[in-house]
């Protein structure tokens, strides 16, 4: 999309600022960019010209991945559109790349800002997705513009909830199970269309305020596949159900310092295959666990003997387990 780069000049943005802001908060001075290729350069108050729309910049987001909390992701800005005074979230081009192991296979990742873009064209009707364009900054480079989503995350509304694991378990689970199946629905209708979210972790599910749902986020990363070109991303969607069976993570450490009966029984093919200290196996640590829903755990341990190649293959065992809880229960 070619920019109409005379369009906007100080005078008429530092009016949308007021239109669209507090006019006490006007910079006095700030940049127009159209050229994003160092995103460094993209400040506080600074105007990103994309397309034909203006976005003032007002800060970044934070990274959420596991013991980067609170880890600034300067490629990824919090936005004002001064056309119609909407939040957005604008991710810019950075190339990353690093390896990930699961098990004693290693798994080359890298960021790719031209498959996320797709996948948004491809889901723009999907409620279970987050939602945006993209547009081609004034040098080419692949910009994407995302809807902010108001909301918690997935995970965080699981640890809170309910008194002790029991409690969850009883009243509370059996209505995540069907949220999270929807979710792996979500997830199978990439597949279907030869594509991986790439990067399926619990922090990237966030619980939309407005609408209720559900809705995967950050699948700008991709991974060199082997024979399964969905391992990655079921291994993912494993990683999460045993949090969600838990109640959050079943730690080894923690067992072993407050609950030792338990720690004694475990065994290394009991272990999580992604993460060694935790529990996959939580019919030993939780015995009410309907056998047919720890069984599915089990294709995550390490002690597995097969694993799930498609969403298919997982939804159906998700919902014999469905059914066997609503019996229990």
């Amino acid at each position: 999309m070619a920019q109409n780069l005379t369009q906007f000049d100080e005078a008429s943005l530092r009016k949308l600022m007021n239109d669209h802001g507090d006019p006490k908060r006007v910079p006095a001075r700030f940049k127009i960019i159209t050229d994003t290729s160092d995103f460094f350069r993209v400040e506080y108050d600074d105007v990103v010209l994309l397309g034909e729309t203006p976005y003032w910049i007002k800060g970044y987001e934070k990274e959420g991945r596991f013991g980067l909390d609170d880890e600034p992701k300067y490629w990824v800005r919090r936005a004002i559109n001064l056309l119609d005074g909407s939040t957005r979230i604008i991710k810019l081009v950075f190339h990353e790349k690093f390896e990930t192991r699961i098990g004693d296979v290693v798994i080359e990742c890298f960021r790719s800002p031209r498959k996320e873009a797709r996948i948004l064209d491809l889901v723009g009707e999907h409620p279970n997705f987050m939602h945006g364009s993209w547009v081609l900054d004034s040098v080419g480079n692949n910009v994407r513009i995302l809807e902010y989503i108001h909301g918690q995350r997935f995970d965080d509304v699981i640890e809170t909830t309910g008194t002790d694991h029991f409690d969850y378990f009883i009243h509370f689970f059996p209505d995540f199970l069907n949220q999270y199946i929807e979710l792996v629905e979500a997830i199978g209708f990439l597949h279907a269309h030869k594509e991986k979210h790439g990067d399926i972790r619990r922090d990237h599910i966030l619980r939309d305020r407005i609408t209720g749902s559900n809705r995967w986020i950050d699948f700008d990363y991709n991974y060199r596949h082997g024979e399964s070109m969905f391992s990655f991303d079921l291994q993912g969607l494993g990683n999460i159900l045993i949090f969600l069976v838990g109640r959050g993570d079943v730690l080894v450490p923690d067992l072993y310092h407050h609950q030792k009966a338990i720690f004694d029984r475990l065994w290394g093919e009991d272990l999580s295959i992604s993460y060694k200290n935790r529990v996959a196996n939580l019919r030993k640590v939780f015995p009410y666990l309907p056998e047919s829903l720890n069984t599915i755990l089990l294709h995550f341990s390490v002690g597995a003997g097969i694993t799930y190649e498609t969403t298919g293959q997982f939804l159906e065992d998700l919902a014999e387990a469905r059914n066997d809880l609503s019996t229990l229960i």
